[in-house]
């Protein structure tokens, strides 16, 4: 609540959003939260300094259920719903947005389509192994010349018998390096589709993209394949044809990131809050000017919105009422703002926002990327200016 800052022991709630949760995604915030607390922000830094993904992390985060954690239990997931969902992401982000994405990536897009779009048989293969964090998936669409217009795509797979040969490179794909299976999107005779390609099959490569100043603790790489060969039963998807697979996939990730990126937000605002109390200037706390005050009452006014669009987003994808339009714009605005607020953060906190004594850059340079990712905020407005007039600016 409003007066409760002093303490920064809890996620900011100025409008008591808290008490709209149902019992169990309460104790799912607090579960991702302690694990956040205890098991992330001592290492965190470290890592990305050092440009290194905290794979020791990973079973553990299987062990609290944070993968899939929407689907059945039928499969080795928690059930949860939505909102249960955008809460952990939200927990996840406040410690760095590439833990969000590792998550986010398992979950939604691989996770998520192999249970919408797979067979009985890829499903049990696949999900409780990945559900336990012991199989990792990374989801292979952008491409060097074709991130916001998907349709464009070069990647091909032609069928032959029983097979496919796919030829293709894939670009900024998380996990890529470390994963177990990549779902490949190609076109073909038939149109897209969803393609699951093992590590170890003959011309298939993921080499790591090095040299990024974001999301540094996160794994970045391309995808490369050269004749690759894959069984049909094993390997495809046959639950969908077209776009439609792969932007669902999107949509489900793009939830998750709207919730996650105030997680960030909220790390920075509270940073930027205890740095102004005990900050001494001309004799007193910075907090106490009117720039400062300025400066934290507009970022909680965000942070506050944020949650709270982003909490009736959850609700309608829980009833299964909500719109890809409507995830377009959560993820437009709480990127946006929770990017806003981490550079507000940093102007506060002066010369010492730049080091990583505090997490106010890193998360800010983590969401420059995040700004891009899974449709750039200038798509995401297009898409939503699109739904309210019923005319495209695409082209």
């Amino acid at each position: 609540m409003a007066g409760a800052y002093s303490t920064l022991t809890d996620l900011t709630d100025y409008m008591d959003f808290q008490s709209l949760l149902r019992a169990e995604e309460g104790m799912v915030r607090q579960a991702a939260r302690e694990f956040v607390n205890a098991e992330v922000l001592p290492i965190i830094e470290g890592h990305a300094q050092a440009m290194t993904f905290p794979r020791e992390l990973i079973a553990k985060m299987g062990g609290l259920g944070f993968y899939g954690p929407t689907l059945p239990e039928t499969y080795g997931c928690a059930g949860l719903s939505s909102v249960a969902y955008g809460l952990l992401m939200y927990e996840l982000e406040r410690g760095d947005s590439g833990l969000r994405s590792f998550a986010s990536v398992q979950g939604s897009l691989v996770m998520w389509p192999i249970f919408a779009y797979g067979s009985e048989a890829q499903k049990q293969r696949w999900l409780p192994a990945m559900a336990r964090g012991e199989k990792i998936g990374c989801f292979g669409l952008t491409e060097p010349d074709f991130g916001s217009n998907p349709a464009g795509m070069l990647t091909r797979a032609v069928k032959e018998g029983g097979k496919w040969r796919i030829n293709g490179t894939k670009m900024w794909i998380t996990n890529g390096s470390v994963a177990d299976v990549a779902l490949v999107w190609a076109k073909t005779e038939e149109g897209i589709r969803g393609f699951l390609v093992e590590r170890g099959t003959p011309g298939f490569s993921a080499p790591e993209m090095k040299g990024k100043w974001s999301l540094r603790a996160s794994v970045t790489s391309e995808l490369v394949l050269e004749d690759v060969l894959v069984d049909e039963e094993a390997s495809l998807l046959p639950g969908v044809k077209g776009l439609k697979g792969p932007l669902s996939c999107l949509t489900q990730a793009r939830f998750g990131i709207a919730w996650g990126v105030l997680g960030a937000a909220d790390a920075c605002y509270q940073c930027a809050l205890d740095y102004a109390l005990h900050r001494v200037q001309f004799d007193k706390p910075i907090a106490g000017t009117q720039l400062q005050q300025q400066k934290l009452a507009w970022m909680v006014t965000e942070l506050t919105k944020g949650q709270l669009l982003a909490l009736q987003l959850g609700r309608l994808k829980d009833q299964g009422r909500a719109t890809p339009a409507q995830v377009s714009m959560a993820k437009m605005n709480n990127v946006h703002s929770a990017l806003e607020i981490c550079r507000k953060a940093r102007t506060i906190l002066g010369a010492n926002g730049i080091l990583d004594e505090y997490p106010v850059m890193r998360h800010m340079a983590n969401l420059e990327s995040v700004y891009t990712y899974e449709g750039t905020h200038d798509m995401h407005t297009l898409i939503v200016g699109e739904e309210v007039t019923g005319l495209s600016a695409y082209r």
